[in-house]
């Protein structure tokens, strides 16, 4: 996460990491539609109109925002992967897909502005920048995980005729069904013991049944 920035005589990159963090935070707290860029700017203490000195608009704070998302998201997802690549007894995709699942949780937990900025994105009918943001941001994890059901499909460990888009979809669908049910209830911190259940009864739905 970006580092709270005190000061006002700071980089446009500091800043604008700052302002990022801030957008976060408040995203955690109230709707990020609400979110003006003079609560923005109270928050980073500086006026609001040296926000536009960093920023276009309040998009492109919003968009900023995406952009670091996925860059952070994504690299712990793939250093979850990487960790199972490494592992001395051998790579395994579903125990892999397990610790992507438990990274993406851990993600939520620690910033639960994101899954409130990406859910209301996808709110608008029209298509916009922040939506093809979410989008392009949805494809990159999706691809991941339908790499890691390729390599458990190859090393025999689904059941027979899997459909592996259906597979990676109801993995997506599984995480945001978890952590949309933490948002309702107000307890995002929940989600960190309900997790390992709900990835049992997805892993039940898709893992090769042993045979005796």
């Amino acid at each position: 996460m970006p580092p709270t920035l005190p000061g006002s005589r700071l980089s446009t990159d500091l800043r604008q990491a700052g302002l990022v963090e801030a957008a976060l935070q408040l995203a955690a707290q109230r709707n990020p539609a609400d979110i003006t860029t003079g609560d923005l700017a109270r928050a980073v203490g500086i006026s609001q109109g040296a926000v536009f000195r960093h920023f276009p608009s309040k998009e492109a704070v919003w968009l900023a925002v995406l952009d670091w998302t996925t860059v952070q998201l994504m690299q712990r997802l793939r250093a979850a992967v990487q960790v199972r690549q490494v592992s001395p007894q051998g790579f395994h995709p579903l125990a892999a897909l397990q610790d992507v699942f438990i990274a993406h949780v851990d993600f939520v937990i620690a910033y639960p502005g994101v899954p409130r900025v990406i859910f209301q994105e996808l709110q608008h009918a029209d298509e916009t920048p922040l939506k093809a943001a979410v989008r392009a941001l949805m494809q990159q994890y999706r691809a991941l995980v339908m790499e890691l059901l390729l390599s458990a499909q190859s090393q025999q460990l689904l059941a027979p005729a899997t459909d592996l888009p259906s597979a990676a979809l109801l993995f997506l669908g599984s995480v945001q069904g978890l952590v949309m049910q933490s948002m309702v209830s107000g307890q995002v911190q929940a989600v960190a013991t309900q997790a390992p259940g709900v990835f049992t009864l997805y892993l039940r739905g898709i893992a090769r049944k042993e045979t005796r």
